[in-house]
């Protein structure tokens, strides 16, 4: 059996994401993650209402990013999303950012975890929160 494609997002840098050195500014990488894990969640929850019904939703509580290599304007950059769990309440995703010449131009490494919308508090085994609410998850 083959592995499964990475899931990943293309983006084109533009000019209005330069800093003044003439490369894309730092929460610019940020932002093309943050894109990768919001198609990310998409995709997965497939024909699902995913967590609506539940009233939780995925929250950011820590990210951080390592710069490799500069991206300039016109670059175009693929965006992958991987997401793996552990025992608490969190979950972590990683993202490559890369030029499409393989060269990887950012790591953002994240933590999250659903919060319940009503409670305002991150609820338990977030794994089994998106398999039981027909999350498509590798595995």
């Amino acid at each position: 059996m083959s592995e499964p494609e990475q899931f990943s997002v293309r983006i084109k840098v533009r000019h209005y994401e330069l800093d003044t050195l003439g490369h894309v500014n730092h929460a610019v990488y940020h932002q093309y993650a943050e894109v990768a894990r919001l198609e990310w969640f998409y995709q997965a929850r497939g024909e699902g209402n995913g967590f609506a019904d539940r009233n939780i939703a995925p929250v950011l509580l820590e990210t951080r990013v390592k710069f490799r290599r500069e991206l300039r304007e016109g670059d175009t950059v693929d965006v992958t999303c991987d997401v793996s769990f552990g025992g608490s309440k969190t979950f972590e995703m990683y993202s490559e950012i890369r030029k499409l010449d393989g060269t990887v131009a950012a790591e953002v490494e994240c933590v999250l975890g659903l919060m319940d919308l009503d409670k305002r508090k991150l609820v338990g085994e977030p794994e089994e929160q998106f398999r039981s609410a027909g999350f498509a998850l590798a595995g």
